[in-house]
């Protein structure tokens, strides 16, 4: 029997014996298979601290270089052109439900704080949402949040197959993060979507291989089975946010041919995983993560490579988020922000992209605009093969041609963002603005993960001093000092913000000798330690 630590009082209506139950099967059919892959990612990653290197697999040549194609998606989701993304907060749902985006994807990852209860009411609130149930009143305004007549289209981010829900046991063992947010999600919604013309539709995040997308295919499959619905119900955008992946695009797509609803460019991710990949080498260091633009050659290199290949399978290739968030305050802010938002999405509409990533309502009608433009009537570009581009694994890799320095200012950047997102997401909150720029998990990652690299590898900033772990937790205190001054004397902030937690969290995951694969697992391990204090 699956063991329950979490509280159910008030849950019961999402955790019922039923669903519990469909999850502990998921968990005891596909447990030991996501470890086995798991532990696989450990060996390759000793592969590249050894000196190798990444290229396109000799085994499956055959996959990239015969003529097939995914099956076809339901009508709902070929029109694809502006998704708004966030948590799965009731008002959050209401309000990017009714942003006029085409899609919405409701998150239970990056822009996600792990909470039992986030976990738990966010299962509830995406039911009443595909009810049209769903209502909020906003006690702090008296504000009142209905849903309207033709809300976005319904897609729901399980976490990745690294994160466990340790609230929920089975045999011993937490169950995996992703079954437990899929499972509840396909046992609760899947027939009631059916229903209403809708499916039950997924993005799938953080794969570093086709055998990792194997193993989804699988759960899809048993499910559907399990659940009494038609094979190729289920359908699945997978977020191409490692470097591994973009070698395997085309036999990700195979695995999931199926089930596939195409592919995403999830470039924030993407970015941490080359530094995560290669953080001991010198060569792949990167200039300060605010001077990464999608316009470097290794980013150019593999969104032209997603595009040309799932148009080539006659899949939908999604372009990525833009992180700078419109200000209703500050309107100097807000034109720039909109300015850059319109330019990332007019490359990506001019590159073959069929659809693009938002964070903020405000962004959706400038985003609409870019892809309008482009695609007109038509409801995706699918069409354009973009036969043209001939990507090789060398400018995959190509980080040295990536313009900017490492500078004060950057390293600066990095351990206060670090700081200031951490504490947000132990106080419940995954998607925090900062500074103009919508934070989450991801880009968090960057920030910590490259302060990392730059102490291990000896680099050095622009003026010449080397970036040590002494530098770095000067800053990071001065960082501190500045952002409570920012905040005043905000009590709130000194009760529940945590800043010394946080800062202590940032350090620790930025200059322990040992590289934490993610920051969200010691910060979910400090999480729960923060849940049980308030229990």
């Amino acid at each position: 029997m699956a063991e329950l630590s979490g509280p159910r009082a008030g849950l019961g209506d999402v955790l019922t014996e039923e669903a519990l139950a469909f999850v502990e099967a998921l968990q005891r059919e596909f447990g030991p298979r996501r470890r086995e892959l798991l532990t696989r990612r450990v060996a390759r990653q000793a592969e590249i601290d050894s000196g190798g290197t990444l290229d396109f697999l000799p085994e499956t040549r055959d996959i990239r270089e015969s003529d097939w194609t995914v099956a076809p998606v339901p009508e709902p989701l070929q029109d694809r052109r502006v998704e708004i993304t966030g948590p799965t907060d009731r008002k959050m749902v209401i309000n990017a439900l009714n942003s006029g985006a085409r899609c919405f994807m409701a998150d239970f990852e990056d822009a996600n704080s792990p909470t039992w209860r986030n976990m738990v009411e966010g299962q509830r609130n995406l039911t009443d949402a595909i009810e049209r149930t769903i209502s909020f009143d906003d006690p702090r305004t008296g504000r009142e949040y209905r849903l309207d007549e033709d809300p976005a289209v319904l897609l729901v981010r399980p976490r990745g197959w690294h994160l466990p829900e340790r609230h929920l046991e089975v045999d011993g063992e937490p169950v995996a993060g992703s079954l437990f947010d899929f499972g509840l999600y396909s046992f609760r919604n899947a027939a009631r979507l059916l229903e209403r013309g809708f499916g039950p539709w997924f993005y799938v995040p953080k794969l570093q291989s086709h055998l990792e997308a194997r193993l989804w295919n699988d759960v899809f499959t048993w499910s559907e089975e399990r659940l009494g619905i038609p094979h190729g119900s289920i359908k699945a955008t997978v977020l191409i946010e490692t470097i591994w992946a973009a070698f395997e695009m085309d036999e990700i797509l195979w695995e999931l041919r199926d089930h596939s609803a195409g592919l995403n460019a999830g470039r924030w991710d993407y970015q941490f995983s080359l530094i995560k990949t290669f953080r001991k080498r010198s060569e792949f260091i990167l200039p300060d993560r605010n001077d990464v633009k999608m316009t470097a050659p290794f980013m150019r290199a593999y969104t032209e490579l997603l595009v040309k290949t799932c148009h080539g399978r006659g899949a939908h290739a999604m372009g990525g988020m833009s992180a700078f968030v419109p200000s209703r305050r500050d309107p100097a802010w807000n034109e720039q922000a909109l300015e850059q938002v319109a330019a990332d999405k007019r490359r990506e509409a001019g590159d073959g992209f069929d659809g693009t990533w938002v964070a903020h309502p405000d962004s959706v009608p400038v985003a609409m605009r870019e892809f309008d433009a482009v695609l007109g009537e038509r409801a995706n570009q699918v069409e354009r093969q973009r036969s043209e581009v001939d990507v090789s694994a060398r400018d995959l890799l190509d980080v040295a041609a990536t313009e900017g320095a490492i500078t004060e200012s950057g390293l600066r950047n990095d351990a206060n963002v670090g700081i200031q997102y951490i504490s947000s997401w132990l106080r419940g909150n995954g998607a925090a603005g900062i500074y103009g720029l919508m934070e989450d998990a991801a880009t968090a990652e960057i920030a910590r993960s490259q302060v990392w690299q730059w102490v291990h590898v000896g680099a050095e900033l622009e003026d010449g001093r080397a970036v040590t772990p002494e530098l770095v937790r000067t800053l990071a205190t001065e960082e501190l000092e500045r952002i409570r001054g920012e905040v005043g004397n905000d009590e709130w902030f000194y009760s529940q913000g945590r800043p010394d937690v946080s800062r202590d969290l940032f350090e620790r995951v930025a200059l322990a000798d040992d590289f934490a694969e993610f920051l969200t697992l010691p910060a979910y391990e400090k999480l729960l330690e923060l849940e049980a204090g308030e229990t």
